[in-house]
């Protein structure tokens, strides 16, 4: 959810390793610090190049992907989490993203994924567009990147208020969910490449509105979401809401922003 993916902020072969000399120093006490054993050790190599980042691209996730998705997502949401519980928890998000997820007729929904390697059109893809697995596109790629965030949008509706006195699921509003950073690549801007990614996805299913919970012990994620022109709805007093399910003491904002389609 969303929610829990903002709480771990703070879903051709390019080499776009380049860094502006200017912006290079090197004093003799980092040069003093290396082994003289004629070993480059990273960690040493990672003080002279500081500025150094792969480009990260935003994409459908693909079955490929599977095993990173569920590892983003378990290492992010449960990072108190060790083995062998946490191998125990990928498998059964693993077999819960491909297999446990089923989509209401007329809604869609898409798993993204953040990428340091290729882009969707310099990848070379095996397979049809046809060949869909849960919110997985079905093709697999020779290159296919290494995955750094993740992000669920869809417009099942599950978590918006329903509508009429017949509780009927709301349409033209996107929802998303399960936003999640791997440690070492937050604070880079990944969650708003993610979440650009799911208002254009959300624009092209013709959407109105786009929304998410964000829980209220994080000020930080929802400054990011409010950053990114989202506002937050009250619920009106005596509103059953429907919010995410997570542990009963957890609380929450709802947020939505228009969309220009």
């Amino acid at each position: 959810m969303a929610v829990g993916g903002t709480t771990c902020l703070n879903l051709g072969i390019k080499i776009p390793f380049g860094f502006p000399v200017s912006n290079f120093k090197a004093s003799p006490k980092s040069f003093s610090s290396l082994s003289t054993s004629g070993l480059c050790r990273a960690s040493q190599v990672a003080e002279f190049f500081p500025t150094v980042s792969p480009e990260v691209f935003v994409r459908k996730a693909r079955l490929e992907d599977c095993w990173e998705v569920a590892e983003t997502h378990c290492s992010s949401f449960f990072p108190e989490y060790s083995f062998p519980l946490d191998f125990v928890l990928r498998i059964d998000r693993l077999i819960a993203m491909l297999f446990g997820f089923s989509i209401p007729n007329g809604c869609q929904r898409n798993c993204l994924v953040a990428v340091v390697g290729s882009r969707d059109e310099e990848a070379c893809l095996l397979g049809t567009e046809e060949l869909k697995l849960g919110g997985f596109d079905g093709r697999l790629s020779l290159n296919k990147g290494y995955v750094t965030g993740i992000l669920t949008v869809d417009t099942v509706a599950d978590f918006l208020p329903r509508k009429g006195p017949l509780r009927q699921r709301r349409k033209g509003i996107a929802y998303i969910s399960n936003v999640a950073v791997r440690r070492r690549y937050r604070r880079k801007g990944i969650a708003k490449k993610l979440i650009m990614k799911a208002e254009a996805q959300a624009r092209s299913w013709g959407c109105r509105a786009i929304a998410l919970h964000c829980d209220t012990s994080n000020p930080g994620a929802t400054k990011l979401y409010i950053g990114q022109g989202f506002r937050i709805i009250k619920v009106p007093e005596g509103a059953n809401w429907p919010q995410p399910k997570t542990s009963p003491n957890v609380e929450f904002v709802f947020l939505m922003k228009l969309l220009d389609v």
